[in-house]
């Protein structure tokens, strides 16, 4: 079974990391995690870092900005799916769609 730790649980971890008084086998042998799992969470806090520096406005339009990406992606799938489907439907004759 997967454990789930608090974001509270692995900020305290990544915290301890980054004073680098323990080694990350060290931290991991004391909370029963993985070192690859520490690794990773101080890898994500160290990526996510510089978005708090960022004004509430920029964040905001950043935030925007990849919603719209990922809405035009999902647009684009959507016809992409609609001309295979249809290009199925002619080939095998049969209508899935009953307008």
């Amino acid at each position: 079974m997967r454990k789930h730790h608090t974001a509270v649980f692995k900020a305290k971890i990544v915290l301890e990391t980054l004073k680098e008084e323990k080694s990350t086998a060290q931290l991991a042998s004391e909370h029963s995690i993985h070192p690859n799992q520490i690794s990773k969470w101080k890898a994500q806090a160290l990526e996510d870092l510089p978005s708090l520096f960022v004004s509430g406005h920029k964040a905001e339009r950043i935030d925007r900005a990849a919603h719209e990406r990922q809405l035009q992606e999902l647009y684009a799938e959507i016809g992409r799916l609609t001309t295979q489907l249809a290009w199925l439907e002619k080939k095998s004759g049969i209508r899935l769609d009953p307008r």
